[in-house]
C-alpha cells in the first residue's frame, strides 16, 4: 500500500471511529456527543445498504491513569476495568450505540501489534534516541511549547498552566525516543492541499496547515519515568509514548499484521470523528506515522467542537462535565440522541441548555411530530377501524407532498451521509414533518369525514393514507437518529409484516411513494414524546 491515496477501495467497508476515549473518569456528555455522531453516521450508511465498520474504545495507558489509580489505591488495570465495564460500556449500550467493536489499548490484540508497528519505524531508521526537557500537561499527555501556556489564576495564580485544563503543566526532562515527524511536514501539506476535505471544518484545516507550516519538531515517543505502558520493543525501560499507542488502535483493531484480508477491506477508516482539542494528534502524528510505514492515510479527520458549559469546555477537569444520564432520565435517550445533532452544528462550539432542549422538546418532538402520529393514528381508527385505506383522489396537495419527500431523501442523505451536516439533515426532515401537519390542518380530514359519499370517503381515505405514509418515510429517516422512537412508529404504521424490520428499510427507497400497503394495521399506541415532567431539582 501507499501513503498517496485515501479514495475508496471497492469492496470497503465504510470504517468510522470515534476517538479512543482517555479512560480517567466516567465518560460524559461531550464523549457521548462524538459517539453518538458516529453512530448516526454509521447506522445511515448500513441503511444506505453499504458495508460499515463502527469503532469505539478507551485509551487505558498513561501518566493519568496511573496517578488516579494510584490516587485510589488500586493497580492501573483495576481502575480501567471497573471503569469500562461499570461506566463506559453500559453508557454506550444504554445510548444505542451500534459499533462493531470496543478495543481497549490494555487488550494483547492491540498492544502487541504497537510493538510491531514501532518497531517497524525503528528498523527503518525513523526513530531515534535522543534528550528532552520542557513543559508536559498530563491531562493532555501531550508536551507543550511556552508559548502555549497560560498565566494561571485563582489557586494557581502566576503559575504557567495548560490552556485547555487551566492546571499547572510539569516540567519534565527525560531520555526518549523519537520519531522524525519534522522529515513529514512538506509531505503532509502536500496531502492536505491535495486532499481538500482531509480536514473538516475548514476553520479546523486552517488550524493545522498553520501549524505545520511553522515548522514540525520530532515527536518523543516514549516516556522512561513511569512503566504504566506498552514497553519499547529494543529497550524495555521506556514505554510507549501514550498518544502513539492510542492512534494506532484505528489499524490495530481493523487486523493490522495479525488478519490481512479484515484488514485490506477495511483500512484506512473513511471518518475519524473527534473533539477538536485532539485534532493535531490525528491530522498531524497519525498520517505522518502512517506515511513513515507506507500505510493508506484515512479519508476524513472530522472535528466536532466543544459542548460548553457556562461558557466553558466540558470536562471533568473543569467540573462541567455532566452524566448522561442525568438527561436521558428526563427526556429520554431518543430525545437526548436527537438534541445533540439538532442544536449543535457539527464542527462549531455549542452550549448544552436545559432550557432550549425543554423548548425543542416540546415544539419539535412532543407536538410537530409526536402529535402528527397519534392524530393520523387515532383517525385512522375512528374512520376506518384501524385499516388503512388506499389512495384513489390524489391531487395537487398530495403531488407536493410526494414531491417534498423525494426532495428531503434527497437533502438529508446528502448531508448526514456525506457531508456531515447532521443538523441540517434532521431539520431538513422535520421541515416536511411541519410540511405533512399543514397537509392535514389545509385538507381538514375530520370535516371531510362528514361527506358520507364515494367521493367524500375516496377523499377521507386519501388523506390519511397520504399522512401515513409520510409517517413511514419519516421512520425511515429518522430511524439513524432516534431507533427507539422510529421502531415504535414503524409498528404503529403496521408496516413491518409487508415491508420487512425497519433496520431493513433502504435509505434511498424512503421517498418511494405508496410503500405502505392499504390494509395495513394502524393503532394508536403510547405518545412518542409524552409530556415532560418538571426539571428534576438540583
Amino acid at each position: 500500500m501507499t501513503a498517496t491515496g485515501s479514495e475508496k477501495l471497492d469492496g470497503k467497508a465504510f470504517y468510522v471511529s470515534s476517538p479512543i476515549y482517555y479512560v480517567n473518569d466516567a465518560p460524559h456528555l461531550g464523549h457521548a456527543y462524538t459517539t453518538v455522531a458516529g453512530d448516526v453516521l454509521t447506522r445511515w450508511h448500513r441503511q444506505r445498504g453499504e458495508k460499515v465498520w463502527y469503532l469505539t474504545g478507551t485509551d487505558e495507558y498513561g501518566q493519568k491513569v496511573l496517578r488516579t489509580a494510584t490516587a485510589k489505591g488500586i493497580t492501573p488495570q483495576e481502575w480501567c476495568d471497573k471503569l469500562v465495564e461499570e461506566e463506559w460500556k453500559p453508557l454506550w449500550k444504554h445510548l444505542e450505540i451500534a459499533n462493531d467493536d470496543f478495543l481497549r489499548t490494555t487488550q494483547k490484540r492491540h498492544s502487541d501489534r504497537v510493538r510491531e508497528f514501532v518497531q517497524d519505524l525503528y528498523d527503518k531508521g525513523e526513530i531515534y534516541k535522543g534528550g528532552y526537557e520542557g513543559p508536559y500537561c498530563v491531562g493532555c499527555e501531550e508536551y507543550k511549547l511556552p508559548g502555549e501556556l497560560l498565566i494561571g489564576e485563582g489557586e494557581y495564580a502566576g503559575e504557567k498552566v495548560c490552556p485547555i485544563h487551566k492546571r499547572p503543566v510539569d516540567i519534565l526532562k527525560e531520555e526518549n525516543y523519537f520519531f522524525r515527524l519534522s522529515d513529514y511536514g512538506d509531505k503532509l501539506l502536500a496531502h492536505y492541499e491535495a486532499n481538500p476535505d482531509f480536514i473538516q471544518p475548514e476553520s479546523a484545516r486552517n488550524e493545522v496547515v498553520n501549524f505545520v507550516r511553522q515548522g514540525l519538531q520530532d515527536l518523543s515517543i516514549s516516556r522512561s519515568t513511569f512503566d504504566w505502558g506498552i514497553p519499547i520493543p529494543w529497550d524495555e525501560k521506556h514505554v510507549i509514548y501514550v498518544w502513539v499507542d492510542a492512534l494506532l488502535n484505528y489499524a490495530t483493531a481493523v487486523g493490522y499484521n495479525d488478519n490481512q484480508e479484515k484488514f485490506d477491506t477495511t483500512f484506512p477508516a473513511d471518518v475519524h470523528l473527534l473533539g477538536k482539542d485532539i485534532l493535531r494528534f490525528h491530522a498531524v502524528i497519525w498520517p505522518a506515522l502512517l506515511m513513515a510505514n507506507g500505510l493508506r492515510l484515512p479519508g476524513r479527520i472530522a472535528a466536532n467542537g466543544w459542548l460548553l458549559v457556562g461558557g466553558e469546555k466540558m470536562s471533568k477537569t473543569n467540573l462541567t462535565g455532566i452524566n448522561p444520564r442525568e438527561i436521558t432520565s428526563h427526556f429520554g435517550v431518543d430525545a437526548f440522541r436527537w438534541y445533540l445533532l439538532r442544536g449543535i452544528a457539527f464542527g462549531q462550539d455549542g452550549s448544552f441548555s436545559w432550557e432550549d432542549f425543554t423548548a425543542r422538546y416540546t415544539s419539535e418532538l412532543a407536538n410537530d411530530y409526536g402529535n402528527l402520529a397519534s392524530r393520523v393514528a387515532a383517525m385512522v381508527g375512528r374512520y376506518f377501524d384501524g385499516a388503512l385505506p388506499g389512495a384513489t383522489a390524489d391531487g395537487e396537495a398530495e403531488k407536493a407532498i410526494h414531491d417534498s419527500l423525494a426532495k428531503t431523501v434527497a437533502e438529508a442523505d446528502r448531508k448526514i451521509g456525506d457531508d456531515l451536516d447532521f443538523q441540517g439533515g434532521i431539520l431538513a426532515v422535520f421541515d416536511f414533518v411541519k410540511q405533512v401537519n399543514g397537509y392535514i390542518s389545509d385538507q381538514e380530514p375530520w370535516k371531510v369525514a362528514k361527506d358520507d359519499s364515494p367521493e367524500g370517503r375516496a377523499r377521507l381515505a386519501t388523506i390519511l393514507y397520504t399522512a401515513a405514509e409520510a409517517l413511514r418515510a419519516v421512520a425511515v429517516l429518522l430511524n439513524p437518529v432516534m431507533p427507539l422512537s422510529s421502531q415504535r412508529l414503524w409498528e404503529c404504521l403496521g408496516a413491518e409484516p409487508a415491508l420487512g424490520s425497519l433496520s431493513a428499510q433502504k435509505m434511498l427507497e424512503a421517498g418511494a411513494w405508496g410503500r405502505l400497503p392499504a390494509g395495513a394495521t394502524i393503532t394508536k399506541g403510547a405518545n412518542l414524546f409524552p409530556r415532560l415532567e418538571e426539571k428534576p431539582s438540583a
